[in-house]
This record gives C-alpha cells, sequence and structure tokens, in this order.
C-alpha cells in the first residue's frame, strides 16, 4: 500500500528540529519500535539545513510510518511559527508534540492515545540523559530499548535518583506517581498531547514568544479555555539527549515571562500572534 492510500492515522506526531540529524535519526528510529502504529510523523524544522532533508528522505524508505516534513526558512529561532505550520499539517485529530532530541519509549505513543480524553491535554516526562551517553546510544540500543533499562544506564554511569521512577514505574506505581507528583500538568514541548480543534480554538503558539515558555502559554490558555490536563510523566515516557541551549537570552525569557503574566491575568483564550494572523 503506497503512502498515498493510507487512511487518516489516528495520531499526528510533531517532532521540532533544527540541524540535529544525528539526535534525530535516534527519535525516528525510536517512533519505528512502536507497539502502537497508526500514526504519522510531522517534522516542525526551523530552518535546518540540506542534511536534515536528506536524512528524512534516506529514513521514509527505512521507516514504517508517514514523515510529512514542514520547513520554513532559517529567521533566528522562531519555534512557535514552525510549530503552528506543522499543527495545520497533522492530518490525525489528536496530535502528541515532542523534540527532535527526545527518543520515545516503545509504549509512547501507546500511552498517549490511551489516555486521551476530550476536554484534556495529557502532560508528559522526559529523563534527561548527559551527553556521553547520549552520544553512545546507537540504533540497535533503542531497537532493544536498551536506553529505557535503568540497569543499562546505571551500567553507564547514570546516578541513582528519583527520576530513574520515571524509567522503572510500571502499572500501578506509575499511576501512583503521576497522581502525587508536585510538578504541575503543563503543556511542555518535549512530550505533551491534545485535540487538533482545542489547538486551533485557541489560535495556537503565540509567534512573538521565542526560545522558553512558549508551549507553557499554549497550555495556560487551553486552561483558561476550559481544558483540563492529565499528568503521565511517569507512564509517557522519553529520553531526552543532551545538548546546548543557545536560544536562552535575558530578553526572550522576559518578554516571555510579560506575555504570559498577560495571559493568566486577562484569562486571554486566543493570541492574535497565532495561526490565523
Amino acid at each position: 500500500m503506497s503512502h498515498e492510500e493510507r487512511e487518516v492515522p489516528k495520531i499526528s506526531v510533531i517532532v521540532s528540529t533544527y540541524n540535529a540529524e544525528e539526535w534525530l535519526e535516534k527519535v525516528l528510529w525510536g517512533f519505528n519500535c512502536q507497539i502502537f502504529k497508526d500514526f504519522e510523523v510531522v517534522i516542525a524544522d526551523d530552518g535546518s539545513g540540506p542534511k536534515t532533508k536528506e536524512l528524512l528522505e534516506e529514513l521514509s524508505e527505512k521507516v514504517f510510518y508517514n514523515i510529512v516534513h514542514v520547513w520554513q526558512e532559517d529567521d533566528g529561532f522562531q519555534k512557535s511559527r514552525i510549530l503552528n505550520k506543522a499543527v495545520e499539517a497533522c492530518n490525525a485529530e489528536y496530535i502528541i508534540m515532542t523534540d527532535g532530541d527526545c527518543i520515545p519509549r516503545e509504549d509512547f505513543v501507546e500511552v498517549h492515545y490511551i489516555n486521551k480524553e476530550p476536554g484534556y491535554f495529557i502532560s508528559g516526562g522526559y529523563y534527561m540523559l548527559p551527553m556521553n551517553i547520549s552520544k553512545m546510544i546507537t540504533l540497535d540500543d533503542i531497537e532493544k530499548q536498551n536506553c529505557f533499562n535503568i540497569h543499562w544506564l546505571m551500567d553507564k554511569g547514570i546516578p541513582k535518583t528519583f527520576k530513574n521512577n520515571k524509567l522503572t514505574a510500571s502499572g500501578f506505581i506509575s499511576k501512583l506517581l503521576n497522581t502525587f507528583t508536585p510538578t504541575n500538568a503543563s503543556w511542555n514541548g518535549h512530550n505533551s498531547s491534545g485535540w487538533k480543534k482545542d489547538i486551533l480554538n485557541v489560535n495556537g503558539f503565540d509567534e512573538r514568544m521565542q526560545y522558553g515558555g512558549q508551549d507553557r502559554e499554549l497550555g495556560e490558555r487551553l486552561f483558561n479555555f476550559g481544558i483540563k490536563s492529565k499528568q503521565l510523566r511517569y507512564s509517557a515516557v522519553c529520553v531526552h539527549l543532551d545538548h546546548k541551549r543557545g536560544y536562552k537570552t535575558p530578553e526572550s525569557i522576559a518578554k516571555n515571562q510579560a506575555i504570559r503574566k498577560e495571559t493568566r491575568s486577562k484569562k486571554a483564550v486566543w493570541t492574535h500572534y497565532g495561526i490565523t494572523k
């Protein structure tokens, strides 16, 4: 069956990226190991060079799912803008958003799929890896799911901390930890999901916002719109590969905090700087 003949997928997964082929390849391989298979991957590409396009062309021959490449010219850090374009390109009614540096565990899409519910969005978790281990993970390790195996990671030098529960908790324990975690269930860019119609109803991301917090601000408008959230950080799991964060400037943080403050104080639902201009 060719890509064209496929029915509309049940889930669209948006993966954001910018010139990070080594990480993106590992992430897309992680999606090729998913138990739940009725999804497409929409790449939100904020101006990467030709290497990313080449990687996607090569991988689309190797993976079972359909890859949709949404690209825009490099104009500095414009993640909100490319995410809005990616949302519009999604064919499914339900959207998972994650980053091109987060390898999903084999049950990642399935957990989002099973837990989706009208009137809710889902906030998942991630497990941060240091650079040496991020580089060490091979495609074989992803297929064998080694990079989610706490014994394998501790073997490679990961310290013993409470966060390890994100990888070891299952069933009842993960439900318990999801319920009692002090972290609030905000929309976060590396692992969240929601209904396309809800995202469109609040007009997507605020494109004035650059690095830091644009995902949370979307979540705040969804709350103002009456959407509730579910905390799944101990069951919807991905490992976050290490990278430099070159976009964090005091100006962008201050600007974003001001926008978020306004969203909260005005209980704003719509952004005038979103999908519909």
